[in-house]
């Protein structure tokens, strides 16, 4: 195992990150101010989410935003039930969220159409603003990720992600009041995620070079990354791992772990850590081989092989640390299998689905 893989699309396009983001929170600033007094005037009751791939991991984490600093219900859409039943969802006055890298899936197009008919307010967040997605939409924020070449997406995920949070931070629906702490860590952000990227997690490596299966397992505003370790590991590496939430790890599945199974398991300072760290304790127990990536030393602790993170920045925030240091450790790992992490089989950059 070569200490200093062969470089990548992957690993070049995830370390522009910081950069991409930094000019993501300047250039969609008016837009942002525009977009929350729409918001603002005109409330919706409720959210949907219509997203596929890394891009419904991305609106997973906007799901988990909205309903703890907004308080706005939020659920994802199936898009098979407008394109393939043809249900007629009642969507009136509610806010439909897609997120898509290239805007051209067919069934996100479609329901997008459906819920701006049935008088919802759509907003697309797509790198690609001249994409059918973007023309379906009556609002769109743009990641501005620019062109992604690696099959594999890092920057728009990343983007998508920091474009969630500015749409946060802005709109902050009255009475709500505003959120200093944020609009600063969310400023303070591209500085962190350049100190993620230069997180060292190479003592992983071993470990999934021999690995056929494993768990990543986090909670709250930390597990929709935790879906995109596991959806990246089979998609770079081609290893089978699954993302359960730490709650509903416990409702079964842990009994899958015995005999050094390894579990990536992600912990940060919030109202998760305590559930977080006694699920560690009991998959220690149990014999897994735990990986835990995080900020904290108590976390770190408990690893059979610690994962560390730069200082906290803030809850909402920390998992895009956590999602950086990721995936310089993914595309390395594949090439430890002997992968090509740029172009993983039986896979192509735009997917359509209808």
């Amino acid at each position: 195992m070569s200490d200093h893989p062969p470089a990548s699309l992957m690993r070049a396009e995830a370390l522009s990150s910081p950069d991409r983001i930094a000019a993501q929170l300047a250039a969609n600033a008016p837009r942002l101010a525009q977009l929350s007094e729409t918001l603002r005037a005109r409330p919706p009751a409720f959210a949907v989410t219509v997203a596929r791939g890394s891009s419904g991991h991305a609106a997973n984490y906007a799901r988990a935003l909205f309903e703890t600093a907004l308080g706005l219900v939020t659920g994802p859409a199936a898009p098979s039930s407008v394109t393939l039943y043809g249900a007629h969802l009642r969507l009136k006055d509610a806010l439909v969220l897609t997120v898509s890298q290239s805007g051209q899936s067919p069934d996100l197009r479609a329901v997008v159409e459906h819920a701006r008919a049935a008088g919802a307010v759509t907003l697309a967040l797509v790198n690609e603003e001249d994409s059918p997605l973007a023309h379906a939409a009556e609002h769109v924020l743009p990641l501005l990720a620019g062109p992604e070449r690696s099959v594999a997406a890092t920057k728009s995920f990343l983007c998508s992600l920091s474009a969630s949070a500015s749409l946060v931070a802005a709109w902050r629906p009255d009475p709500a009041p505003p959120d200093p702490a944020f609009d600063s860590a969310l400023a303070a952000l591209p500085d962190r995620l350049r100190q993620a990227a230069s997180a060292d997690w190479s003592a992983a490596r071993p470990v999934l070079a021999r690995a056929r299966s494993m768990l990543v397992t986090a909670r709250g505003y930390g597990f929709p990354v935790a879906q995109e370790m596991a959806t990246k590991l089979k998609e770079t590496c081609l290893l089978h791992a699954e993302a359960l939430s730490a709650a509903e790890l416990l409702h079964g599945p842990v009994a899958l772990v015995h005999d050094g199974f390894p579990v990536l398991l992600l912990a940060q300072r919030d109202e998760t850590l305590p559930g977080v760290l006694d699920v560690a304790h009991r998959l220690r127990d149990q014999g897994a081989h735990l990986l835990v990536a995080s900020a904290l030393p108590e976390a770190l602790d408990l690893a059979h092989t610690p994962l560390p993170l730069p200082a906290p920045l803030h809850p909402m925030l920390d998992p895009l640390a956590t999602a950086q240091a990721f995936y310089r450790l993914a595309a390395d790992a594949a090439v430890d299998r002997g992968l090509d992490p740029d172009n993983p089989p039986a896979l192509s950059k735009v997917t359509k689905t209808v």
